[in-house]
């Protein structure tokens, strides 16, 4: 893993967060317990703050970043990500907030000042406008996204399920490294 120091600012890790080695972390960036972080990712928290939540998983190729403030927006927005969250694959996320147990589908983009209340499903592939707000309990799909309908009882429970699969997986990850059995093999 890369973790650079921006203006003064260095990341801060907590208690068994698993770090992929590709990944980039910048600046004024907190990870929370048990949270992973997948290959490529790159979180930039050059300008403005980054906070993801305890037991939250940023999958593969995913794009974290701020607004800055600027005169068209002088307070910025940050990006904040609650607790048991999953982050599909190749997702974009860009100065807007995330509540607790969400799913962002892969390929999916969250613009500057949205948010995403607690327990929402947002598709693959959706892309949520900036300044959208996703009620809490729903599907939500489309670019832009639309919401479709409210969630079923198994997909609220997918939602433990899937904090507690990543958790279990990057435990796997982080015992084999202390142990040098996960050593990378380059040819």
């Amino acid at each position: 893993m890369v973790m650079k120091t921006f203006r003064g600012r260095s990341p801060q890790l907590g208690p068994r967060v698993w770090v992929d080695r590709s990944a980039i972390i910048i600046g004024d960036v907190r990870i929370g317990d048990d949270s992973s972080i997948w290959p490529l990712v790159s979180i930039r928290g050059d300008m403005h703050s980054i906070r993801i939540g305890a037991r939250t998983s940023i999958q593969d190729n995913s794009v974290l970043h701020i607004t800055h403030a600027s005169e068209f927006n002088p307070e910025g927005f940050p990006l904040e990500i609650g607790d048991d969250v999953t982050v599909g694959h190749m997702v974009m996320l860009h100065g807007c907030t995330i509540g607790n147990q969400v799913l962002v589908g892969m390929s999916s983009t969250i613009l500057d000042g949205a948010v995403v209340e607690d327990k929402v499903l947002i598709g693959a592939g959706s892309l949520v406008p900036p300044g959208k707000k996703l009620e809490t309990g729903f599907l939500y799909h489309g670019s832009p996204v639309k919401k479709v309908r409210a969630l079923t009882e198994d997909e609220l429970n997918y939602f433990q399920y899937a904090g507690k699969n990543y958790i279990k997986l990057k435990d796997e990850y982080l015992a084999e490294a202390s142990t040098n059995q996960g050593q990378d093999i380059w040819s």
